[in-house]
Parts: C-alpha cells; structure tokens; sequence
C-alpha cells in the first residue's frame, strides 16, 4: 500500500502522467524518515526542511496533505518502518520552465525498518565527484539524486560501504548519504551549513544532544587530514541513525572514543522513545 495523492491504494493501481515533471526532470523533493510505534520520528524537522525547500523552488505544497501522507502508511502497522515522502511539482507542458500553475503530486511509501542498519559501522572512499555549493542539490534532497547514486557506485568499486564527498576547496562535504561528524577530545566537529551538504535532521539532533554530554561544538571547514586523525568519526542519517567510520580510503581510522560512541547512541535510543510512544532499540 501507498499514499497516493490524498488517498491509500495498492501499489500496482499508482499511475504517473508521462508529462511530470519529477519523473522527466526530477523537479521535486522527498523526504525520508523511520517510524516506530506507528509515529514517525521527527516528522516536524522533516516536514519543516520540505517547506523550505519547496520555497526555494518556488513549489507550493500544503503541508497539512504532507504530514497526512506520512502519518497514513505510518500507520498501516506498528512494525518499524522507513517512509519515503515524495513530491513532485507535477505535470507541465514540454520545456524546462515550470507552469504558471501547478497540481504537484504526493505520494509516500513505506518499507521494513532493520534494527541492524543502527549504529552500525562502515568504511569510506573519496570519490571523484565534488558538491557544488552553487547548486540547490547539494543542500536539499531533490529527485534529481544521480551525484549521490554515482558516488556510492565508485565508492562500491573502491570496495567501501560509502562515499566521501570533498568540497571544491577539498574539505570534507558529507557521504552520498549522510552528514559527517569528527570527535578529538572534547571538540566535536562537522562541516557547516554552506551549500556544500544537507542540513540533516539527525545532524541536527546530535548538535542538541553534544553539549549534554560534555563537548563542544564547532562547524566549519573540516580537513581530510583532521578526518584521518580524528578520536571518533560518525556519520548520521535519519533512517541509519548514527555510523562509525572505521577505515577511511583503506587506512583505519581511531575508533578509541568508544565511551563518547555509546553515550551517542544512548541519547539517540532516547529520544527516539521520548518521541515514539516509549520504542526501544533493541540491543
């Protein structure tokens, strides 16, 4: 089953019109996020960053039509889940311009969420391609999504689980799918807000729970070199939660920090059950 503009049905009843404009141009956004206990977690900040971008494209969308979406296939069943939000700006006349008025269209889905994507662990490679801090799509999630599919894919080829974006200066950016964190002592650090990355939603929540914890918190131009000798290296997206980075282009990274690793991910488990009717991740 899916939400399909305003309404629940079968998957194999979905029609596209040919002449949309997400699936000939990839002009629209999503959203993805897990649910627990049949509440998705932190479906504000999800919806919030939507807006916003939806603004910047000049996209009108309803946001009430949005939140009824997630919460529809969240609610088919109280196993853990992913859903994916997806709007498009809808269909239009050939032409790369939008119309003058639009009829975007909604649709989410909804697939099993695995307890061992958390927490897990992986390896990176610096691939090729770069963020572009002038492009919107490097700092929202649009459709048009094929930097990141050809990062992982060279990154897969190196023989790493993901992929290290650089920024055309040659900082550190992000994974194809995840924001970047970096633990020395009591510092910790990940790249600013400055067009190059996505402003995630579980970035945010490790910014608010950092200070509880004891660290303080810089953003701002990360190094490749302060990656490689980092304490701890994380990276966080809302469906994975947080990953510890433990090789980077075939050399190992430290992986000492591990009582500031397991605070994380008890702050994390945390409010994930503050939020979610008491859900706990099993260990």
């Amino acid at each position: 089953m899916l939400w399909y503009n305003g309404k629940l049905i079968d998957a194999k009843d979905a029609t596209f019109d040919v002449a949309d404009r997400g699936l000939l141009l990839g002009d629209g956004l999503f959203e993805t996020l897990a649910a627990f206990n049949f509440i998705p977690f932190r479906l504000d900040a999800h919806l919030e960053r939507m807006m916003a971008s939806a603004e910047r494209l000049g996209m009108g969308l309803d946001r009430e039509a949005l939140q009824e979406a997630v919460l529809a296939v969240a609610e088919l069943d109280n196993a853990p889940c992913v859903i994916r939000l997806n709007v498009s700006r809808g269909a239009g006349p050939r032409g790369l311009l939008p119309p003058e008025t639009t009829n975007p269209l909604i649709f989410a889905t909804r697939a099993p969420w695995q307890r061992s994507i958390a927490f897990g662990e992986a390896t990176l490679a610096t691939v090729s391609i770069r963020r572009n801090p002038t492009s919107p799509t490097s700092s929202m999630k649009t459709l048009a999504y094929l930097d990141p599919v050809l990062s992982l894919q060279e990154a897969r080829a190196k023989g790493a689980d993901d992929a290290l974006l650089l920024s055309p200066t040659g900082s550190i950016a992000c994974t194809s799918m995840a924001n970047l964190f970096i633990l020395n002592q009591n510092r910790l650090s990940t790249p600013a807000l400055d067009g190059n990355i996505l402003p995630g939603i579980m970035r945010r929540a490790l910014l608010e729970v950092a200070p509880h914890l004891g660290l303080d918190v810089s953003e701002g131009d990360c190094s490749l070199e302060e990656l490689r000798k980092a304490d701890l290296v994380m990276a966080s997206n809302s469906v994975r939660l947080i990953t510890k980075i433990t090789q980077i282009d075939g050399k190992a990274v430290s992986v000492h920090s591990m009582a500031r690793w397991a605070a994380f991910t008890d702050e994390i488990t945390k409010l994930i059950s503050k939020e979610c009717g008491g859900f706990t991740l099993s260990r």
